[in-house]
């Protein structure tokens, strides 16, 4: 029989939110979640209306999270996890709120507006009986998987350079306060202290660290910020040194006039090279050296791989991409949550983001801050 759904909160996503639409829908992909509460936004009438758009009991709706928190907890069959889809300064306080209730955390990234505030939320985590996830949706692309198993078992040999990129193009010009995404995104006090850094520069590191598995030991880094008046950078480049040697570096803008969401990778060993691109997400490059060019996409007898496949939901040839990634993050989460059901543990842990993908994140950002206030200093982590 198929285990009953994981019922699901979420604080933040109504109306006029972006991010949380596709939380939403990525939950739904697989059929493991049913939203059945909400504290969808900080003003009452659109917290209401939201909840009306989503089919959620009136009852259910809520006027804050604590609110939520608090009746849920109560209530038998209230919620098993929540979502949080907030501006970065909420995720703190909405995750600390949840964990004190005893409700597993689904959390946007970053895990925090500050490290501080990230190292806290890890004792938290660690000191609860919760779950928490952080949703790097890319870590979910079938081929991003079967790039980390190629790289664990040696194909690539010994990992000597990890080169990433992220450029989008949509806040090259100044925003007025009336595009929402935009004002909070450039405000440090709801942002934090990394403008394009903390947005997506984020993504670029985890999928770095996801995929080759090396730890950043220090950085050099210069943030700029292009557009007059902005208060938080747009374009950042970090150098980064690996603790096994490895060299690598990132590059990460919002003001890359033609880019729409280019975040690429490529890792060189000393055996071979791949690349991966998400907007052609259903091909990877393998070249090993001083051989062909090899592409690699989701047909099953080019991937032995249960992990990758695990992300594969449509026959070989149609495209699967942004959402399918966030879905397959929920699936595994849904996993985890349906197993600690029954008190049991699942391998499938290991590939889900969490509160120590967080942390690393948020040590990252301040390292690149600080390397940049010294005049690009290189600076451990």
């Amino acid at each position: 029989m198929a285990a009953p759904r994981i019922r699901l909160g979420m604080v933040g996503g109504g109306r006029g939110a972006f991010i949380g639409a596709v939380h939403r829908i990525a939950s739904r992909i697989d059929d493991k979640y049913e939203l059945v509460a909400g504290a969808l936004s900080s003003n009452p009438e659109n917290a209401k209306a939201s909840a009306d758009d989503l089919l959620i009991a009136p009852e259910r709706s809520y006027a804050s999270y604590e609110e939520m928190f608090n009746a849920e907890a109560a209530r038998e069959d209230g919620i098993e996890a929540v979502a949080i889809v907030t501006p970065n300064h909420m995720h703190f306080p909405v995750a600390k709120a949840a964990l004190a209730a005893g409700i597993n955390v689904i959390c946007d990234k970053p895990v925090t507006r500050t490290l501080e505030e990230a190292l806290e939320l890890e004792q938290l985590v660690n000191n609860s009986d919760c779950f928490f996830a952080l949703t790097h949706n890319y870590s979910g692309y079938p081929l991003v998987r079967y790039a980390r198993e190629m790289v664990e078992r040696g194909d690539l040999g010994n990992i000597r350079l990890v080169q990433v990129e992220y450029p989008q193009e949509w806040l090259t010009e100044a925003q007025g306060d009336d595009n929402k995404q935009a004002s909070w995104r450039t405000d440090p006090a709801r942002s934090g202290a990394g403008g394009c850094l903390g947005d997506i520069g984020t993504h670029a590191f985890q999928l770095a660290r996801f995929i080759s598995g090396q730890k950043v030991s220090s950085v050099c880094a210069d943030l700029t910020a292009f557009v007059p008046g902005r208060q938080v950078d747009d374009n950042v480049h970090v150098m980064m040194r690996f603790e096994n040697g490895a060299k690598g570096m990132l590059w990460t803008s919002q003001v890359a006039p033609g880019c729409e969401n280019g975040l690429k990778i490529r890792i060189y060993g000393d055996k071979a090279g791949l690349e991966w691109a998400q907007e052609t997400p259903n091909e990877l490059w393998l070249t090993p050296l001083f051989g062909h060019h090899q592409r690699i996409t989701r047909r099953d007898d080019n991937i032995d791989s249960d992990i990758a496949a695990r992300g594969i939901r449509i026959p070989q040839g149609h495209p699967e991409g942004y959402l399918e990634g966030f879905a397959t993050v929920y699936s595994d989460i849904a996993e985890v949550l349906q197993a600690k059901r029954d008190g049991k543990t699942v391998d499938i842990q290991r590939w889900i983001p969490g509160i120590e993908t967080g942390v690393e994140g948020l040590k990252f950002i301040s390292a690149v801050i600080a390397s940049s206030e010294a005049d690009s200093r290189w600076t451990e982590l």
